[in-house]
């Protein structure tokens, strides 16, 4: 998502701070992002995903490689534990798209696209039992403090943000309850996907 809430601003931060948004594509202008949130509500564009390629600033110095050549800055940054909330409240609760299309957006199209629909993108009869229960009220404040990813910062820090999981279940198991991981070692699964299916068409 960091297209949608990131912008060529973030480069222009004070000293070395601007290698924490170093990424691949580059970061636009802010003007992008309303026409990427159109893209998104008119079905031009079908998923928000993120590359999740994080690499930390200080422990160990990753970014730090380029410190005195730009070239040399690990491209990429962590993403995927703010993808639903970030998506929520600037999308859903911002007006730009509704609930449904948000599951569409972040579950079923994704599930579609990589060839894992009707197991997994889905709840029905013969699906995994794979869900978030979402509390659309929740009120975050996004810190790397707080995060769960092992990274030393975090692109979005300070950004209040509402709605986010309260449980995850996988298979029907209760895996995260309120931030706290529940799930056993060794309870993964291969999942054998089928060709995509076209989202568009």
């Amino acid at each position: 998502p960091q297209y949608l809430f990131l912008s060529y601003d973030d480069y222009e931060r004070p000293g070395f701070e601007g290698a924490k948004y170093v990424m691949s594509p580059p970061l636009r202008e802010k003007w992008n992002q309303e026409a990427l949130w159109k893209g998104l509500a008119k079905n031009d564009l079908q998923v928000v995903s993120t590359d999740h390629c994080p690499f930390c600033m200080n422990e160990p110095p990753q970014k730090q490689l380029g410190k005195d050549d730009f070239s040399k800055i690990p491209n990429g940054a962590p993403g995927i534990e703010t993808r639903l909330m970030l998506v929520w409240d600037g999308g859903v609760r911002a007006g730009k798209i509704d609930m449904h299309r948000f599951v569409e957006i972040v579950s079923t199209n994704p599930a579609k696209m990589f060839g894992l629909w009707p197991k997994k993108g889905t709840i029905a009869v013969g699906s995994d039992g794979d869900m978030v229960l979402f509390d659309p009220e929740k009120e975050t404040t996004i810190s790397a403090k707080t995060h769960h990813m092992h990274v030393d910062y975090n692109p979005y820090e300070g950004r209040v943000v509402r709605g986010g999981p309260a449980m995850v279940l996988s298979r029907g198991e209760v895996i995260v309850d309120h931030g706290e991981f529940k799930g056993q070692p060794g309870r993964g699964q291969f999942v054998k996907r089928q060709p995509g299916r076209p989202l568009v068409g």
